[in-house]
């Protein structure tokens, strides 16, 4: 099996909206996230992330496993899909209403 990519994410303590790890900054869109081929630098974006934790811009940062499908990254486990896609209570609302598949 070949090693899976990974994600840098995070909780924005603002608003609770999910954010992905992207230059040294944090955005919204997973498709625009920096994507992690060694671990290394993996963890030191990791590391990097506690200044943000430290100045209470975001909580809870880590680090979770993605593949590749061509062009497309998904999240291999379910629970970062439901996070990418926004709240579960409706569909109407967050990442999902976009229509825009994962």
């Amino acid at each position: 099996m070949a090693k899976a990519d990974q994600i840098l994410t995070a909780n924005r303590l603002r608003d609770g909206d999910v954010v992905y790890w992207k230059g040294g900054q944090w955005v919204q869109d997973l498709k625009a996230a920096d994507i992690f081929t060694d671990k290394p630098a993996a963890e030191q974006a990791l590391r990097d992330a506690a200044a943000f934790v430290a100045t209470q811009i975001v909580v809870n940062p880590y680090l979770f496993d993605a593949r590749r499908e061509g062009d497309v990254v998904r999240p291999v486990k379910e629970r970062e899909i439901i996070r990418a896609a926004g709240p579960s209570v409706r569909r109407d609302l967050g990442k999902q209403a976009s229509h825009v598949p994962l």
